[in-house]
């Protein structure tokens, strides 16, 4: 008699199949048989300097970890905590004027550095990181360095940052992060950002 092989339904080949691909999710939303989970309703919220993790988490330490010209140096990233999912970005460009808008700034009392912004999610182990967007910072601030005109506050004058959905969900213990690569210098003494990001839990 020969042997009975068994054959994988399509249920099964559907469930194998997300489970293979659940595992390049940065934290998705998924239960533990690799089933996805109905998705919940997201709420939007900012980020800000003072949202990261410990050695992230004041103008001063993001300022001093920009290096040298030419390449990008982590100076903020957050672990997204318990219970939590998280995209870059909020809303929707269907509806322009309820979209995440953002600004960012390192800058001497009189001049800006000038470079470029890459916003980053990767995984709890370091082995999987995604660049979701690379922004030049010339269109992330005001036009004078002094603080009260840095921060840009107006939303015709902003970059919009949609929910990013197209990119995995980051969950608990990854991690959201800002790289930075400088091309013009200056002597920091001032640094801040607001960049809206979405929240399911």
């Amino acid at each position: 008699m020969l042997p009975i092989v068994p054959i994988l339904g399509v249920g099964a080949m559907g469930g194998a199949l997300g489970s293979l691909l659940g595992n390049l999710n940065l934290g998705g939303l998924r239960s533990g048989s690799g089933k996805a989970v109905q998705a919940r309703q997201g709420y939007r919220t900012d980020v800000q300097i003072v949202d990261g993790d410990a050695a992230f988490n004041t103008a001063g330490e993001v300022f001093a970890l920009i290096g040298a010209v030419g390449t990008y140096w982590r100076i903020w990233e957050m672990t997204i905590p318990a219970q939590q999912f998280v995209h870059w970005g909020y809303g929707s460009p269907a509806t322009p004027h309820n979209q995440g808008y953002m600004f960012f700034y390192a800058a001497s009392a009189a001049a800006f550095d000038v470079g470029v912004l890459r916003l980053i999610q990767e995984n709890a182990r370091r082995t999987q990181t995604i660049p979701v967007a690379e922004l030049a910072d010339v269109g992330l601030h005001g036009l004078v360095a002094a603080i009260a005109d840095a921060s840009l506050i107006d939303k015709n004058q902003m970059i919009a940052l949609p929910e990013k959905i197209e990119y995995p969900l980051v969950g608990e213990d990854s991690r959201i992060a800002l790289d930075y690569r400088p091309d013009t210098l200056v002597v920091e003494t001032q640094a801040a950002f607001k960049i809206p990001i979405t929240v399911y839990q």
